[in-house]
C-alpha cells in the first residue's frame, strides 16, 4: 500500500491518494483536484473510489467533481442528506479497491454521520480518521450548533475507542484535520505522522479515563472559528462545481477607481510593509505572502454576498484565486500590478504609521487607546492593561464601539493588525499599525496583565 499526502497548509488539512500500485482511493479531496490528478498520473494508478469522511465545514470538497470526471464511485455516508447521487456506505461495510480492503467505521463526534476508513493491504493497515482522532486530539464538536455540542463530544470520546478496537496498534494514522485547521480542538500537535498505538499513549481522548472530565475540558477549550464555515456544509451537501482557477483580465484603471469610490471590496495582496507605506485608499490589506493567514482571515471577514477584487502581482493573484476557491469564494476580479499610482492614476494614495513595541513605549500618547484584535481567548490569556479587545472577525460590525481618537492596533504577529488598520482607515479612522509579535511585547518593556 502506497499513500501520498496532499497537503493544504493554507487551511491546515490533508487529502490522501491510497493505492496498491495499480488502483487507487482518494480520501477527502480538496476542491482543486488537479493536484490529486497529478499525483495519480505520477504514480501511474487508476482512481476507482473517492471517499468523504464527512460533510466538511472548513473547505469545499473536490470529491464530487473528481468522482464524476473520472467515473469513480463516490463513497459518502448513506445517512448524510445530500442532493447528488453517491455510492452510499454504512458502518461496517467494506469495499474492494484493487487489492485493498476499505472498511467504513462510524465515528460520530465531529459530525453526526462521520466515518473513518480502515484500509488493509496484505499485512499493512492504515486509518483515515478525517475529523475523528487527530494527532494529539480530536476534531471540534461545536460546528453543528451549540445544542449538539455536548452530545457530539461524548460521541467523540466513544468513537475514538471504537476506532482503536477496529484498528491495530501498528496501523498508520492519517487524519484530515489537525495541521492548523480550526476544525481541530484541544492540543492537536500537527505532527507529520503517527500510529494508533502512539495515540493510545499520548492523545488526551485516550489518556483521560474520565469521560465527563474530557467532555468538559474539550468544550472549555473550544475557540472561535471562521465565519465562512457556515457556507461550506450546504455547498458540500449540494455537490459543488469545479472551480475556475484562471486569472481574469486586469481591470481598467477607471473601473478600479470606480470600485474604490463605491466602497467595494478591493484587497491588496502585497506585503503589509509595502501596503502601510503606500496604497490606494479604500483597499484592504490581506498580505498573500502568509498563505495560511490570508485564506483564513479573508474568509473570516469577507461578506460572501459581495464582489471581490484582488490587487497584486499575477503570481499572487493566481495563487490567491486557487486558495479562495477552496472556501467557496469564486471568480474574483483582479487589477494586476504592484504600483498603486500606476494601477489607478488619479486615485488617492494613502499610508499610515507602522511601528514596533519600542515605538509604542516611546511615542504613544497616554490618551491614545490600544486596540487588540486577537481572539477573546488570546486576550484573556494575556493582554496590555487598558487595551480594548475587539477580535478582527468582529471589527466590521463593532466599529461603533471603538473609542475616539487615533488607535494603535496590535494582534499576535502583525498580520491581523495590518488587516485591522486598513479596515479602520477605510472606515475613516486614524490607525497606527503595531507590526510586532505579541510574544515579544513584555521583553520589550510593555507591561502585561494575566
Amino acid at each position: 500500500m502506497d499513500i501520498t499526502v496532499i497537503d493544504t497548509p493554507q487551511l491546515g488539512d490533508r487529502s490522501y491518494l491510497v493505492h496498491d500500485g495499480t488502483v487507487a482511493l482518494v480520501v477527502d479531496a480538496q476542491r482543486d483536484i488537479d493536484r490529486v490528478e497529478a499525483e495519480a498520473e505520477k504514480a501511474g494508478v487508476r482512481v476507482t473510489h473517492v471517499a468523504e469522511t464527512h460533510i466538511h465545514n472548513d473547505y469545499i470538497t473536490g470529491g464530487y467533481v473528481y468522482a464524476r470526471k473520472h467515473g469513480a464511485a463516490y463513497l459518502v455516508n448513506a445517512a448524510d442528506d445530500v442532493s447528488f447521487e453517491r455510492t452510499p456506505i454504512t458502518d461496517g461495510e467494506t469495499v474492494r479497491v484493487g487489492e485493498m480492503t476499505v472498511k467504513a467505521v462510524a465515528t460520530p463526534g465531529h459530525t453526526h454521520h462521520h466515518l473513518s476508513f480502515v484500509v488493509e493491504h496484505g499485512d499493512e493497515q492504515a486509518v483515515f480518521s478525517g475529523g475523528s482522532v487527530l494527532y494529539g486530539s480530536v476534531g471540534r464538536t461545536d460546528l453543528l450548533g451549540r445544542e449538539h455540542m455536548v452530545g457530539l463530544t461524548h460521541d467523540q470520546y466513544a468513537s475514538a475507542r471504537r476506532l482503536a478496537q477496529e484498528a491495530e496498534a501498528k496501523a498508520a494514522l492519517y487524519p484530515t484535520h489537525g495541521f492548523g485547521s480550526f476544525c481541530s480542538s484541544g492540543p492537536a500537535t500537527g505532527a507529520s505522522g503517527s500510529t494508533m498505538g502512539e495515540q493510545l499513549e499520548t492523545n488526551h481522548v485516550y489518556t483521560d479515563p474520565d469521560e465527563e472530565h474530557f467532555v468538559t475540558e474539550l468544550i472549555a477549550n473550544l475557540t472561535a472559528y471562521p465565519n465562512y464555515y457556515v457556507h461550506m456544509g450546504p455547498a458540500n451537501a449540494a455537490g459543488p462545481s469545479a472551480p475556475d482557477l484562471s486569472v481574469p483580465e486586469s481591470l481598467a484603471p477607471e473601473e478600479l477607481r470606480a470600485r474604490l469610490e463605491a466602497g467595494e471590496w478591493v484587497v491588496d495582496l502585497r506585503h503589509r510593509v509595502a501596503y502601510s507605506a503606500g496604497h490606494l485608499k479604500g483597499t484592504i490589506s490581506f498580505e498573500y505572502g502568509d498563505g495560511s493567514s490570508f485564506t483564513t482571515f479573508l474568509g473570516w471577514v469577507f461578506p460572501y454576498d459581495r464582489q471581490l477584487t484582488l490587487v497584486g502581482s499575477r503570481e499572487d493573484v493566481e495563487d490567491a484565486i486557487r486558495d479562495l476557491s477552496r472556501i467557496g469564494i469564486d471568480s474574483p476580479d483582479a487589477a494586476l500590478g504592484e504600483d498603486p499610482r500606476q494601477l489607478a492614476p488619479g486615485a488617492t494614495v494613502s499610508s499610515y504609521p507602522r511601528v514596533g513595541w519600542k515605538d509604542v513605549l516611546a511615542d504613544r500618547p497616554a490618551d491614545e487607546p490600544i486596540l487588540d484584535v486577537r481572539r477573546a481567548d488570546e486576550y484573556e490569556d494575556s493582554h496590555i492593561p487598558g487595551a480594548v479587545n475587539i477580535p478582527l472577525h468582529e471589527l466590521l460590525t463593532r466599529m461603533d464601539e471603538l473609542p475616539a481618537g487615533r488607535l494603535w492596533v496590535h494582534c499576535g504577529s502583525g498580520y491581523r493588525s495590518g488587516v485591522a488598520a486598513s479596515l479602520l482607515e477605510r472606515a475613516g479612522r486614524d490607525a497606527v499599525h503595531i507590526d510586532a509579535m505579541f510574544a515579544e511585547a513584555e521583553e520589550s518593556g510593555v507591561p502585561l496583565e494575566r
